[in-house]
């Protein structure tokens, strides 16, 4: 089992904690760089799926992992960034600057959203930002001059510096620059004092306002960058399906990114790579598998709606913090055995206010 002793604050910030982790992350750096050569054409998309949903899935674990702000509508950020990155792209404006103008307004619309957010929470919240996706929505749909209606709207290819990237190799390590560097950027953010401050909010709003932190401005923040991380994914999104329609961004996509995150790792940077892994591989998975089980069942509708409930239902009542979290358990299992206590991760109670009042 690893000790580690700090001796300073700067120890306890670093990135790497040991070298353990520069091994490892550094193989997971080379074995994304070489898979255009190790995988087939096929694998690769949904490799390039799996990093813009990890991007995506960033933000919002930002915004409900970590700042306990919980959005249903998130498919509206995602399909912002799309729409306005395919305008920009079919205006003829240069990619990077069509990319920055998709995250920029889409954080906007964070802000917008956020604002008359903040008297909100729990349920109620999410009602508000689930109104909010359909509001998107109905506008993807209605505004046929720039967005094509429901008819949709073709993507051009995008180029950087008059190469086109296409959707193959060249696309997948644009994707794979742009999610280390998103990854980079809110590890940085979590241990900033903007990222405490989020974490602060999240365990408790009253503690947090008693030690001087501003609710509003932090909350609104959060809305802000969780947005702009879906409008950045949601150019890589457009530009990887080549056509956008509005149905894409319905409340079933932004159901399967708060599902991305629940069964990632609630609270975690390493659950939204996790959960994008999930929510790419389970169909795939669940359509090789219709072979093998009984007609009745395989060619059933809604079979992959079934599973999904059944898989998140398994988690919320036996693993509450998701892929990450287990892998937490079996980790601190193989370093303690044969040491390991069975009562280790027991859960414990949570008391209502009423209880904690008696």
């Amino acid at each position: 089992m690893r000790f580690i002793f700090k001796t300073s604050y700067a120890q306890d910030i670093d990135l790497a904690k040991h070298g353990g982790h520069v091994f490892w992350y550094g193989l997971l750096c080379v074995l994304l760089v070489l898979a255009p050569w190790l995988v087939d054409e096929y694998w690769l998309a949904q490799l390039t799926f799996v990093l813009i949903y990890g991007v995506v899935g960033l933000g919002l674990m930002l915004l409900a992992g970590f700042t306990g702000q919980f959005s249903i509508g998130h498919a509206a950020f995602l399909g912002t960034g799309a729409y306005t990155q395919a305008v920009l792209s079919n205006m003829g404006v240069p990619f990077p600057l069509a990319m920055v103008g998709a995250a920029a307004l889409s954080a906007a619309v964070g802000v917008v959203v956020g604002l008359p957010a903040l008297r909100l929470k729990g349920i109620y919240l999410g009602i508000a930002t689930l109104s909010f996706g359909f509001i998107v929505e109905e506008v993807f749909a209605r505004w046929e001059s720039v967005t094509g209606g429901n008819s949709g709207l073709h993507v051009k290819q995008p180029q950087v510096f008059g190469w086109e990237l296409g959707s193959g190799n060249g696309f997948y390590f644009l994707c794979l620059v742009v999610a280390v560097l998103c990854t980079l950027a809110i590890l940085n953010l979590l241990r900033s004092p903007t990222g405490r401050a989020f974490v602060a909010i999240r365990d408790s709003e009253v503690s947090a306002q008693s030690m001087g932190i501003h609710l509003a401005r932090y909350k609104t923040l959060s809305f802000a960058i969780s947005a702009a991380l879906a409008g950045l994914g949601g150019a890589l999104y457009a530009h990887k399906l080549s056509f956008i329609s509005p149905d894409q961004f319905s409340i079933l996509q932004s159901i399967d990114l708060l599902l991305l995150v629940v069964i990632g790792g609630l609270g975690s940077v390493h659950g939204a790579f996790l959960g994008a892994i999930f929510l790419i591989s389970a169909p795939q998975l669940i359509s090789m598998s219709k072979d093998w089980l009984p007609e009745a069942i395989g060619q059933a509708p809604g079979l992959q709606g079934l599973v999904y409930g059944v898989v998140l239902i398994a988690f919320v009542l036996f693993e509450p913090l998701g892929f990450y979290g287990r892998w937490l358990k079996v980790r601190t299992w193989l370093q303690l055995f044969p040491f390991y206590r069975r009562g280790l991760f027991k859960r414990q109670k949570s008391f209502a206010k009423s209880d904690r009042l008696r």
